[in-house]
């Protein structure tokens, strides 16, 4: 069998010990279809040098859970792998702007449709108040740019006491934008990308009618969908033509709003969930784009 690296979370960091193996479990008997063997190896263990890597055709950084703790050490990590030409997929460049969810901006001045959103270097009280009166909404979603799993991610309501709510703001940069009921209804909706083609369709809710993150973390709950809604795919296609840089892998999420219109929430091209729970047969899919990938 071919041997290739799966990128793991710090070892340090207890945060993820319960949910990473699994998911490291499906994705080995992913690529075990296509006969590779997946090595596992923490990413905190080269960050400043990619030696431990240039062994393998292929280093997948699947499981890089916890990178927005340690921003920093992320950066380094991106720069010390595309300084070595270490063999990434996704490409380290990649890895290193969409682990900062700014990107959403330049995609929206390409063309891409994302939700009304205010960018600021702190989420204080008075931004957040400005935000309200700037967009009339009476429900704020308030997240930070660098994160993951909706951590620090916050729901405030016109009327809040901003003192006490945003106790737990981010830290630093942060994105404002209106809460969309429609994630309650209508769900997330992610289109998962293999090789450039589309693979399969997974629609995420709320697992109750008082929370609106849709993490399983939270209770939230994963269908397969036959194929993409009406409107669905050509965001899609849209958003990866404005990225227009070799990824094996993608996952577009995206939500619609109150007119139907398609609105980009994430561009996931790090880390991404394939939800294979939820969709076993895609494993396959997988296996065979990371085959192709390596010319088997």
């Amino acid at each position: 069998m071919t041997d290739v690296a799966v990128l793991t979370p710090d070892p340090a960091d207890p945060s993820y010990a319960g949910q990473w193996p699994g998911v490291l479990d499906r994705l080995a008997a992913a690529l075990a279809t296509a006969g590779i063997k997946a090595r596992p190896t923490p990413w905190t263990d080269h960050v400043d040098s990619a030696h431990g890597l240039m062994d393998f055709p292929l280093v997948l950084p699947l499981i890089v859970w916890g990178y927005h703790r340690d921003h920093e050490a992320w950066m380094q990590a991106c720069a010390t792998w595309a300084e070595a030409g270490a063999p990434l997929a996704n490409p380290a460049e990649v890895l290193r702007w969409n682990s900062d969810k700014r990107y959403l901006a330049r995609l929206a001045e390409k063309g891409v449709a994302i939700p009304p959103t205010i960018w600021t270097d702190h989420a204080s009280p008075a931004v957040v108040e400005a935000a309200f009166a700037a967009t009339g909404a009476e429900q704020l979603i308030v997240k930070p740019t660098v994160s993951g799993g909706a951590w620090r991610t916050l729901k405030v309501a016109a009327g809040d006491l901003l003192e006490d709510v945003l106790a737990d703001a981010p830290v630093g940069g942060a994105m404002i934008q209106p809460f969309l009921p429609t994630i309650a209804t209508a769900g997330e909706t992610s289109l998962l990308f293999f090789g450039g083609e589309l693979s399969h369709v997974v629609n995420k809710r709320p697992g109750h009618a008082d929370e609106f993150r849709i993490q399983v973390q939270y209770g939230g709950r994963y269908q397969r969908l036959d194929q993409a809604p009406e409107g669905a795919l050509a965001l899609a296609e849209r958003t990866l033509a404005a990225i227009d840089e070799p990824l094996l892998y993608a996952r577009i999420d995206m939500v619609p709003d109150a007119d139907g219109q398609w609105l980009l929430m994430e561009a996931e091209l790090i880390e991404p969930d394939f939800y294979l729970g939820a969709a076993p047969e895609a494993g396959a899919r997988f296996g065979r784009a990371v085959a192709d990938r390596l010319g088997l």
